[in-house]
């Protein structure tokens, strides 16, 4: 991986973060509750337009592999993970491989709430 490509990635990442950080606080202010509607719509707006542009972006037109990193990796990658968790169960099950897909997504989210769950009562401890 050359410099360039993963100063662009880098610099890619960053707006992603401030997308992410800009767009849950606008609508944070506008649904207020209980509900984290920003997380919501950051999570499935980031897993829609990352099929739209991997799929665009290998199938429909070649594109230079830095852009591609670029927008999948760094934007999207600091926008949200979840779209390429999405993105690589969709990709399981597209390739037959189904009960993968369902151990991936069952696996993902328990580990991920237990994960979270030791996480905080680790630092409680602290």
């Amino acid at each position: 991986m050359t410099p360039a490509r993963l100063l662009l990635i880098a610099l890619a990442g960053g707006l992603g973060a401030v997308s992410r950080f800009a767009l849950d606080q606008w609508i944070g202010r506008r649904l207020p509750g209980q509900f984290p509607w920003g997380t919501f719509a950051i999570n499935v707006s980031g897993s829609f337009v990352l099929g739209l542009l991997f799929t665009l972006l290998t199938e429909r037109y070649v594109a230079n592999t830095t852009f591609r990193l670029s927008l999948t990796t760094g934007f999207l990658g600091a926008y949200t993970t979840f779209s390429t968790f999405a993105l690589e169960t969709n990709r399981l099950w597209g390739s037959g491989a189904q009960g993968l897909a369902a151990v991936n997504v069952a696996g993902s989210v328990a580990a991920a709430l237990l994960a979270v769950w030791l996480g905080a009562a680790l630092a409680r401890t602290l």
